[in-house]
């Protein structure tokens, strides 16, 4: 356990020392959120059930903060890692394998954690932000969310041969997913294209942040919690099946 700590220390400072990372998880959000928050307000609207538009905004790029660790941040640091001899280097020492690899995503969950946090406190502090009642369903939600995009960072961390390659690739997934699933901007999206959403696991994030932040219950979106679930445990099962230490 000691080893783990020190080795997730050091990776919160590497990851902290990263200006793009930090960027896309911490300011980028809030940036989106005063800009399109001083835009739009966050007066009640029927068209999305009574709540404002920073109420419908704030989930939604919680699940972009999740992608941008889960995909991004993760997948071009474990395949800059294993290019670089790291992960090798890394598996000859006295710490488990998966203590390697957990020290990785406890980091970004944490920093993940901690961009959603400025999201609610921003938008409180300046838009009124209607926080749910009872806000405990939103965690496991999260926490879900969290594990299935993470597994298919592992995926893809675990099959692309190089950095730059993992970088390019989780860029070109990551950016027309957070439009395709609604988490940057809530609109209605045309039926086919809303469809081709669908087989996104940021979709069923998105829809099951926003569920729950409404007022939802888990039992009202079994869907998306069955699907994030098979995300999550296919993803483990062929990360597990295809990762290279070197």
């Amino acid at each position: 356990m000691r080893g783990l700590w020190k080795l997730t220390r050091t990776e919160m400072k590497l990851f902290l020392r990263e200006p793009m990372a930090t960027f896309f998880t911490l300011v980028f959000p809030t940036m989106c959120l005063l800009l399109l928050g001083s835009m739009f307000g966050n007066k009640p609207v029927k068209q999305f059930g009574g709540l404002g538009f920073v109420d419908t905004m704030v989930p939604g790029y919680t699940a972009m903060i999740i992608a941008t660790s889960g995909l991004l941040s993760l997948c071009t640091s474990i395949a800059s890692y294993r290019e670089k001899g790291i992960l090798r280097r890394l598996r000859a020492t006295p710490l488990q394998p998966q203590a390697i690899l957990t020290a990785q995503v406890a980091v970004l969950f944490l920093m993940a954690v901690l961009g959603m946090a400025l999201l609610i406190i921003l938008g409180k502090l300046i838009y009124g932000l209607h926080i749910p009642r009872n806000p405990l369903p939103l965690l496991p939600a999260f926490l879900l969310c969290a594990m299935s995009v993470f597994a298919v960072g592992f995926v893809l961390a675990s099959v692309l041969p190089t950095a730059r390659t993992a970088e390019i690739t989780a860029m070109a997934l990551f950016f027309p997913m957070i439009f395709l699933s609604g988490a940057v901007i809530p609109q209605a999206l045309p039926e086919t294209v809303r469809r081709i959403s669908q087989i996104l696991p940021l979709t069923h994030g998105v829809t099951l942040l926003r569920g729950l932040w409404a007022g939802g219950t888990w039992c009202e979106h079994l869907k998306e919690v069955c699907v994030l679930s098979g995300v999550f445990v296919v993803g483990v099962i062929v990360s597990a099946k295809t990762f290279r230490w070197e």
